[in-house]
């Protein structure tokens, strides 16, 4: 068995080194002048930067040699920023921030996090976080701040509207699962069941599951589904969601270089009157579920055409820290509808003014203010009836 592994090892190394060496034997000029290249930015350069630097900086530029906008190589703290946002879970604080004319401002705490039973308000000015002031600050940076590992402790210094005061709060991070999933009964004119998604993680499909049930258990004779400002996510969780809207068959088709993959809804048909929002940064897994609605005939798509991503990405980790984000198939709706750069038409379009685009990011559902949800209150209304 020792014998056998060394004979194994012995010949993966001699494959190695022979495509190595066929490698620089085959580009002997390009590897010469990337030897040139790294020489002159070690001993020339003003900003001298680290051999890291510049290895991963050659990395990236691999990547980018595609002029593909979609595939990236992801050094460690992006790739664990992205696996956060996959998953939908992240060591932080539970808060969702905005910089507002160089104010950091509170949107939201969700509830039953540290942020929500601290007492922190929606509308609160965040000032300080830790020793760092936050006038100015850049967004991302400020994330980055409340961020920490699960037990970990920050102190973020506010100010609510009408005081001069500060407050402290002295806040342990804990693991916090992104809420993707926002549900609310419309009473009238027939009780409709609003659904927002906000971005599909591994949860959504679950969470959608309970919102559905809790809505049919309070009556609810139709479905709004929203998908406006969604940019995507996981695949498997556009799988579920669609099985939701859609009877048995394919929800969609991947095509890869050398092959083809059809993913098939799991049955979970809820049949009952169906309208669609979507508008033009309604995107990736959003297309996937609203072309399938669209191409099955289960349900009315309002609003304005998506954003046009067609396109399936797959992460290849590096040494457990490191990845390459790469695309590596195209996807079709179920009729064989190549939707990249192109986006899906909605059935009936109407178009908002930036004010009130403005205004559904943070006060959705609002039936009084939003016209692309009046009309599919009023469309679905009229089915169910």
């Amino acid at each position: 068995m020792a014998a056998g592994l060394r004979t194994l090892a012995l010949v993966f190394s001699v494959v190695v080194t022979v495509s190595v060496g066929t490698f620089i034997a085959t580009h002997y000029h390009e590897v010469e002048q990337i030897v040139q290249v790294v020489s002159l930015l070690k001993s020339q350069s003003l900003s001298n930067p680290t051999t890291s630097q510049i290895l991963h900086g050659a990395l990236s530029g691999m990547v980018q040699s595609l002029n593909d906008p979609y595939s990236v190589y992801l050094e460690p703290s992006a790739y664990q920023q992205l696996k956060a946002q996959v998953s939908g879970n992240y060591g932080g604080v539970g808060l969702v921030i905005d910089m507002r004319e160089g104010v950091l401002e509170v949107v939201l705490p969700f509830p039953k996090t540290p942020a929500y039973r601290a007492g922190i308000k929606k509308g609160d000015l965040i000032v300080k976080i830790g020793d760092q002031q936050t006038a100015g600050m850049d967004l991302e940076k400020a994330a980055e701040l409340l961020k920490g590992p699960p037990g970990s402790q920050v102190t973020v210094s506010v100010q609510r509207p009408g005081e001069t005061r500060l407050r402290d709060f002295v806040l342990t991070r804990e693991v916090i699962q992104i809420p993707t999933v926002e549900s609310k009964l419309l009473p009238r004119p027939l009780p409709i069941g609003y659904v927002r998604l906000t971005m599909f993680s591994d949860h959504t499909g679950q969470e959608l599951g309970q919102a559905l049930n809790e809505l049919r258990q309070q009556g609810a004779k139709a479905i709004v589904l929203d998908l406006r400002n969604n940019p995507g996510g996981s695949l498997r969780a556009a799988v579920e969601v669609a099985s939701y809207f859609i009877p048995r068959g394919p929800v969609v088709h991947l095509e890869y270089r050398a092959r083809k993959e059809t993913y098939e809804a799991l049955g979970n048909y809820l049949q009952l009157p169906l309208a669609v929002l979507i508008n033009r940064t309604s995107a990736s897994a959003s297309e996937i579920v609203a072309g399938a609605i669209k191409d099955n005939g289960t349900g009315t798509l309002i609003g304005e055409r998506t954003f046009g991503k067609g396109l399936v990405q797959t992460l290849f980790e590096i040494d457990s820290q490191a990845a390459v984000k790469l695309t590596t198939a195209r996807y079709l709706t179920p009729k064989g509808h190549d939707i990249n750069s192109k986006g899906i038409e909605p059935d009936i379009t109407i178009k908002l003014d930036a004010q009130t685009e403005e205004r559904i990011l943070t006060h959705s559902p609002d039936l009084g203010h939003d016209p692309q949800l009046q009309k599919a209150v009023e469309l679905v209304s009229r089915k169910a009836a």
